[in-house]
Parts: structure tokens; C-alpha cells; sequence
């Protein structure tokens, strides 16, 4: 028998004996003594009842056999439609980039969540000093991580609600993760991501005073020395990812050197000859950073403390109330190989993303040009546009006499590698020198020397000044 029909047999015999429980309740309600017209009536009631719940479950099986019927007949003309899958690349960038976004922002919570976020008022210093040793205690790492009251001072720093630390764990969210990845390649304690903090506030454009340059604030010379490629046309210290490498080859080196991290972090901010000097004028066995302290520069001397407490404020960030914001750029994002010259125009112009963010994912190309005359370079995108670039490659190296005019010539390429370009600057109402030096990625020491001024203070509006581009 159909299972169908047995079911609807099965549902109409439980719905008649419910029916008849319903009638006996209404027998025994109903006055001991009825007339035959109300008898009549209580019975057609009954019947009529029981009528349309058989007219109901008929229809019922009805449908059911119909649906069931048509069901069949389409699994036979469509027999693949069940596994069907709206799948393009496109969609596969985009399913990538949710992933990535999801990983960044879970590892990033994770790594907090570790931390207990007790209150920070109390009512005695002696009662603060000891929460900050007990959290820098639970921080357990290769790097010895003291409390004094120079540390104190920098967490004070770090956390007093200057907006400092919310800034940097919004760039956080973009940088550390690829700088955890290297420093766990290298086989070195993941806490060294501070130095990216104290050294540029994690600011891949940043230089300083001394020219000093990029995320990790390498001078040319040292840039050069550990691969990195700087001249008109790319400066690889500026570049996150290659930067990061570099530096912690350097930082490796430096340890293997003193076999303290203190030590080495002291010299990665002032060279190894003022280490060494420290050591020596400290005389007998010094063994870390803070038995030399009096002998180092005093720029350098602030260095440890610092790192330490960026190390905490980044830890314990939310137990002093620090909130931060998504980062400027896209935090999912993939790399292209280009391997002959590209201007970012030619990308932005084509694909939906805009100038600004390729000069932020790339910030080594100092002219927006990836001179890929002799050998590849790396192209950044967003994770979601990576399809479309390549999908698009063709209409986007079409543009290249738009664009890449004064470049199109391999040999003129290389010679602006190498050469130093002048350009000049008309001061306008608001500049400062160090805001212009910043602008063009040189040095206020530079723009005075070509400039032969005195003083980094006086600028005049409509003043011009020289600048020397290599």
C-alpha cells in the first residue's frame, strides 16, 4: 500500500476517535433528558464534522501525491541542478578576503583575550608598581621584561591617552601579522614586533632626523648591507615586508654578537661600536643592557624601557580603556609579479581600487613606477582585486604610453636608478621644514644643508627650496 495512503488512513482513524471523545464530552455535558429534534442536531453536527475532515485529509493526500510526483519528474530532466554551485573567481577573492579579515581580527582578539583586564585606579603607587610587575610576569618571554620606575614612565607614556597606542593597533591589525610570520621564520621571540612601535609607531613612510627610513628606520648603508635595494626610483625601506626581513636578519646578528637581548635591542637602535664602548667603560663582567645604562647614549638609554612598555601597553591595552579603528589600508591582501614597467595610474585607472591605497600597499616605488626593466617586482593589491587585475592585465599594460612616457626606454630606466634628481619646493602658508622633509622622504638635516639655512624655523611663503631626489 502506498505510504502515502497509509498515512493518511492512520492520521483520519486518530482524527474520528479524537471526534468521538469530543461528542462522548459533549454527552456528558449535555441534559440527562434530550428531545429527539436536539438528538437530531447533536448527530448531523457529528457527521458533517467528520465529512470535512475527510474532504480535508483528501485534498491533503491529493497534494501531497502531487508534489511528490513533481519532485521525481524534475530530478529526471535536471538531474544536476541539486549541485549546482555559484562559483567565480571573483567570488573566490572575495570568500578569501572575509577569510583573511576573520583569521587577522581572531588572532589579533585571542592574543588579548590572554590577559585579564583588572581596573588601573588604586589607591597607592606601591599597589600600581605591583600590578605592572605581576602583568609584566605573566608576559613570559625569551626577552627578560623588568619593571622600574624608567619602565613606569614609558607605559605612562604609552598609555596616558594620547591617541599613540590606538593608532598603532589599528596599523597593528595590518602589520603585525606579517612581522609575527617573519620573526617566527627567524627563529626569534615574536615580542621584537615592539621594536616596529618605538622605532617608527609602525609608520612604513616615516624618516627621521638623522635620515633614518621606513617601518623599521634603516639608514641606506645598513639597508644596503642586508639587501635591500634604495635608490630614485625604489627604496626597499619603505617596503613592510622586505623591511621586516632585513631587519631581523640584523636583529639575529646582533644577538649572536652579545647573547643578551637587551644588548642587542640597545644596539639595533645605536650600532655596535657604542654598545661595545659601553661595555668597556662599564669595566668588570656586565652582562645586560642595565649594567652599562650610564655608559650609552641617552637616546638609547630610553630604548629598552620603551620596548618593554610598548610590549605592555600592546598587551594590557583595553585594562587602560584604548580603543582603535579598522586600519587605513585593507588588511586582506595578495601579491602580482610584474615584470615589465608598470605606473600605479595604469592600475587605479582600470581596476577598482584607487591611487591612494596602491601608494600605501607599495611604498617603496618613490614615483609610483615599478621599474621591472631587468628583473620582477611585487605588486600589492587587494585581496578582492587580484581577479580583476588579472583578468584586466592586458588593457592595463595598453595604458603604458599614457603613463610611462618618459620610462618606455630601458636605458634611461637604469640611469634614473642611479642619478640624483633636483627638484624645488615653493613654501606655502602652514609648511614646516620638518613636514616638507616628511613629504619628500629626506631629512630636515638635508634640506638645510642644500638650502644653507641656519635655522630649521624660519621659512617665508613663496620661498623655494632645493631638493635632491636619488
Amino acid at each position: 500500500m502506498n505510504r502515502i495512503v497509509l498515512k493518511t488512513l492512520i492520521l483520519l482513524l486518530t482524527s474520528i476517535a479524537f471526534a468521538s471523545q469530543a461528542d462522548a464530552q459533549i454527552l456528558k455535558k449535555r441534559p440527562k433528558k434530550l428531545n429527539a429534534k436536539a438528538l437530531l442536531a447533536i448527530e448531523r453536527q457529528r457527521t458533517d464534522s467528520l465529512s470535512s475532515l475527510v474532504e480535508e485529509y483528501r485534498r491533503r493526500e491529493s497534494d501531497w501525491q502531487k508534489a511528490w510526483y513533481d519532485q521525481k519528474e524534475e530530478k529526471k530532466e535536471n538531474p544536476r541542478k541539486v549541485f549546482t554551485v555559484d562559483y567565480t573567481p571573483a567570488k573566490a577573492d572575495s570568500l578569501a578576503e572575509q577569510l583573511k579579515l576573520q583569521q587577522v581580527d581572531d588572532a589579533l582578539q585571542n592574543f588579548f583575550n590572554d590577559y585579564v583586564c583588572e581596573p588601573t585606579s588604586f589607591s597607592s603607587d606601591a599597589s600600581l608598581d605591583s600590578l605592572y610587575t605581576a602583568r609584566l610576569n605573566a608576559m613570559v618571554s625569551p626577552i627578560h621584561l623588568p619593571y622600574n620606575e624608567l619602565v613606569r614612565s614609558y607605559i605612562k607614556r604609552y598609555t596616558d591617552g594620547s591617541g599613540l597606542m590606538s593608532r598603532v593597533l589599528a596599523l597593528a591589525q595590518y602589520y603585525f601579522p606579517m612581522i609575527e610570520e617573519e620573526l617566527l621564520k627567524a627563529g626569534l621571540p615574536v615580542e621584537l614586533r615592539a621594536m616596529a612601535i618605538i622605532e617608527s609607531a609602525l609608520q612604513a613612510t616615516v624618516v627621521s632626523r638623522a635620515g633614518a627610513s621606513g617601518l623599521w628606520q634603516f639608514m641606506p648603508v645598513t639597508a644596503r648591507a642586508y639587501g635591500l635595494e634604495v635608490n630614485s626610483m625604489v627604496d626597499e625601506r619603505f617596503d613592510p615586508y622586505k623591511a621586516t626581513k632585513a631587519a631581523c636578519k640584523y636583529m639575529k646578528d646582533l644577538y649572536k654578537m652579545y647573547n643578551d637581548w637587551s644588548l642587542a635591542i640597545a644596539a639595533y637602535n645605536c650600532g655596535p661600536g657604542n654598545v661595545n664602548k659601553a661595555l668597556a667603560r662599564a669595566g668588570g663582567n656586565p652582562q645586560s643592557f642595565w649594567d652599562v645604562y650610564w655608559y650609552l647614549p641617552s637616546e638609547t638609554r630610553g630604548y629598552v624601557p620603551a620596548f618593554i612598555a610598548a610590549n605592555y601597553a600592546y598587551a594590557y591595552h583595553q585594562a587602560h580603556n584604548i580603543t582603535y579603528s579598522e586600519p587605513p589600508m585593507p588588511i586582506a591582501v595578495d601579491t602580482i609579479q610584474v615584470s615589465r614597467l608598470l605606473h600605479l595610474g595604469q592600475v587605479s585607472s582600470t581596476i577598482d581600487v584607487t591611487t591612494d591605497a596602491l601608494k600605501m600597499l607599495n611604498p617603496q616605488y618613490k614615483l609610483d613606477v615599478i621599474p621591472a626593466t631587468n628583473k620582477n617586482y611585487t605588486l600589492i593589491l587587494p585581496a578582492n582585486r587580484v581577479t580583476d587585475y588579472i583578468t584586466r592585465q592586458d588593457s592595463i599594460f595598453a595604458k603604458d604610453s599614457v603613463y610611462l612616457k618618459e620610462y618606455l626606454n630601458p636605458g634611461a630606466v637604469a640611469k634614473k636608478m642611479t642619478e640624483t634628481t633636483t627638484i624645488y619646493y615653493r613654501v606655502k602658508k602652514g609648511d614646516t621644514l620638518g613636514a616638507i622633509a616628511k613629504r619628500y622622504r629626506v631629512t630636515t638635516k638635508q634640506l638645510m644643508t642644500w638650502n644653507r639655512l641656519k635655522s630649521a624655523n624660519r621659512l617665508s611663503i613663496g620661498q623655494r627650496l632645493r631638493i635632491e631626489k636619488r
